[in-house]
């Protein structure tokens, strides 16, 4: 198993997280997993900081840049963290900033919207955001987001973006060198089930899998936590077994607001 790591004295983080796709009568609510990931930038650096706003870019591709779902940002930030300076960066039809890369750089935190991993890669890509998004993380913007703004910065995982049946996808941005699973434990998709195969299989890189409300904070390439917002939910490392199976380990997973998992 990859151990989870000390906190060091590296500005480079991800949070990577499966939103909840289903409630379940749960005292807390998708929202909570970003506001964590709010509480990762560091507000302290008067380098970076200073007395302004936490900057926040919330970054649609995944869904095409709906309208709808930036409403849904705007409106749930202006509400519940007016604190926070949220721009929005589409794609569609062209960056709706001149400058990408500048944009980006001056951000605390950016925001992933889940989706079409497949769809975001290819736009990403073709507007060079992978550079752009590497450079972010080196410089210590956090890079945080939901289903496949959480597998994006992995190698890999499975999706039902080509389809309704899972399929591997292997071409994510590769920060982080683990694949990922995201809504592990969701009955009406064997995720579960095709995500350890397709690692037994080689097909996918060892990884981590994470349960619906379920966040991974990597510190550098090394995982430091998980949390999760459901007490009984967890996180799980899984790899070959060298025998053509897997063998999957529980990682400790904090409850948020509460006492370890």
């Amino acid at each position: 198993m990859a151990l989870l790591c000390p906190l060091v004295v590296d500005h480079r983080q991800i949070f990577a997280f499966s939103g909840l796709l289903t409630r379940e009568g749960d005292r807390l609510e998708g929202w909570h997993l970003i506001d964590h990931a709010l509480s990762l930038v560091h507000p302290a650096d008067p380098v970076r900081r200073g007395d302004r706003q936490t900057r926040v870019c919330y970054v649609p591709t995944a869904v095409g840049d709906s309208a709808e779902a930036i409403r849904s940002h705007r409106e749930t930030f202006a509400r519940r963290r007016p604190d926070v300076d949220l721009t929005v960066l589409t794609l569609f039809l062209q960056p709706s900033v001149p400058d990408v890369r500048a944009h980006l750089l001056e951000q605390d935190l950016v925001l992933v919207e889940g989706g079409s991993v497949v769809n975001l890669m290819a736009v990403w890509r073709a507007h060079g955001l992978p550079a752009i998004l590497r450079e972010c993380w080196e410089a210590g913007v956090v890079l945080a987001g939901a289903s496949a703004g959480s597998i994006c910065w992995h190698t890999g995982g499975p999706t039902d973006s080509f389809g309704d049946d899972l399929a591997p996808f292997t071409d994510g941005l590769g920060l982080l060198p683990f694949s990922n699973g995201v809504h592990d434990d969701f009955d009406d998709q064997p995720r579960r089930a095709t995500y350890r195969r397709l690692v037994a299989e080689g097909v996918l890189d060892a990884g981590y899998a994470g349960e619906d409300g379920v966040g991974l904070h990597y510190v550098g390439t090394r995982l430091h936590e998980a949390v999760t917002l459901r007490p009984r939910s967890t996180a799980w490392w899984v790899e070959p077994d060298g025998s053509g199976g897997w063998r999957e380990e529980r990682v400790p997973t904090r409850a948020l607001g509460g006492p370890t998992g």
